[in-house]
């Protein structure tokens, strides 16, 4: 295992909550806000932040190799009471190396973080496929299982991976009353 200890994905318990641990061995980048900001993981972003869907660009040399990639919360519907982990965000499948995954087929279209308590680690995880394969979406978002997908899909271990926490912003999400 190359996993160090001082692996952001490590000590914000990506690593053992979402996924086991593997070699990173694709690039993966994560850009919010037409490219301005990325995803660095363990860094904070705002739910003001990531409404709309991000771009993902994919590394990799060959256009014929294809990558599945995964968007969860582990701490739904909060961090002290995780019950409906995962919830699943996104879920996109066939996407080329070496693009982005507008070139893949989306199977479950992304939604964007509103966490009302806590602070919610938001997971990006790409898998490396064996080829085209036909996948289903699920039948609902919460209680999804990445290390399940991976296994029911013969994906094996990731081969990138970030994530970011979010929490609710202050002063959001209300109405004012004015008498």
């Amino acid at each position: 295992m190359s996993r160090q200890r001082g692996d952001p994905l490590a000590i914000g318990r990506v690593i053992g909550d979402v996924v086991d641990p593997f070699v990173r061995s694709t690039s993966l980048r994560v850009l919010y806000g037409n490219g301005t900001r990325e995803v660095t993981s363990g860094g904070e972003l705002k739910p003001s932040q990531v409404v709309q869907q991000p771009r993902v660009d994919v590394g990799g040399a060959d256009l014929r190799i294809l990558y599945t990639l995964v968007m969860v919360d582990p701490d739904a519907p909060n961090p002290s009471d995780p019950h409906l982990r995962e919830y699943l965000h996104w879920l996109v499948i066939d996407i080329p190396g070496s693009t982005d995954v507008a070139y893949g087929q989306e199977i479950m279209s992304y939604e964007s973080p509103r966490p009302t308590s806590g602070i919610h680690r938001f997971a990006f995880v790409l898998f490396q496929q064996l080829g085209r394969q036909t996948v289903y979406a699920p039948g609902w978002r919460q209680n999804f299982n990445t290390r399940d997908f991976a296994e029911l899909y013969n994906l094996g271990s990731p081969v990138a991976a970030a994530y970011f926490n979010c929490q609710r912003e202050s002063g959001s999400g209300g109405r004012r009353m004015y008498p």
